[in-house]
């Protein structure tokens, strides 16, 4: 039973999440992108917002660089660059946890502020709170783990996971098994962090893929003609006739 049930959540849970999360997001920024509201409550307490949101998006890009290139990074090649698995294993440690401590001060700041402000806390949907609270343990999860892998700094563990991730984006099957007998709170980390891209389709994360950034990209000056006689045409990125 207990094999039938890593073999579930390690083996075939992967393949659910990345599907609901790609075909709902998909589904949603077709659809309903257009529609979506931010619900803003940034007039409210925004120097505790401004402060909780840097320190929060500073610190969960970095950890999701690092777990990103960390995990689906060849082993080989860190072994043709010289780097030990023990040296990986320190730099997870050190990098992951100062981007830890920033990303939960303000995580930390964000959810007092969402829960304890009676205004906020009013116009807050379940969704927001939920998806809220659901982050804010997967970072305390992780930070646990940080403990957990001070006591095998060789590295086992770690290249465990890598090889667990590796396998799974390249459909292998049985890499549910390496996992098996890992630390509990690794696993639940494991499965957190899977769930989060499980709900990302149906909260307000979904609106990060509304970040105009092939705005960028665009080339040369859009000219809109006004409908006043004798007006000269408005040029520059993004203008708007004047009515």
């Amino acid at each position: 039973m207990r094999d039938a049930l890593n073999h579930i959540v390690f083996g075939w849970y992967p393949y659910l999440c990345v599907i609901v999360f790609v075909v709902g997001s998909w589904w949603r920024f077709d659809r309903e992108q257009y529609t979506w509201r931010s619900g803003s409550s940034q007039l409210l307490r925004r120097r505790q917002l401004m402060w909780g949101s840097n320190l929060f998006h500073v610190g969960i890009l970095v950890i999701f660089l690092g777990h990103f290139f960390g995990l689906l990074t060849p082993i080989w090649i860190f072994d043709a660059l010289g780097i030990s698995h023990t040296f990986k294993q320190w730099m997870a440690i050190v990098i992951g946890g100062v981007a830890g401590i920033a990303c939960f001060i303000g995580m930390t700041l964000l959810v007092h502020r969402r829960l304890f402000d009676a205004r906020i806390r009013t116009t807050s949907s379940f969704g927001d709170i939920a998806i809220l609270l659901l982050i804010y343990a997967q970072l305390i999860l992780g930070m646990a783990t940080i403990f957990v892998s001070l006591g095998h700094l060789d590295g086992h563990e770690m290249v465990k996971f890598m090889t667990w991730a590796q396998g799974i984006v390249m459909l292998q099957p049985g890499v549910a098994a390496l996992v098996a007998d890992a630390h509990p709170i690794f696993k639940a980390h494991l499965f957190l962090g899977m769930t989060l891209f499980l709900v990302f389709p149906f909260t307000r994360l979904v609106h990060m893929w509304s970040a105009p950034v092939w705005y960028l990209g665009r080339r040369g000056y859009q000219v809109v003609r006004s409908n006043r006689i004798g007006r000269a045409p408005l040029r520059g990125r993004g203008a708007v006739p004047a009515e």
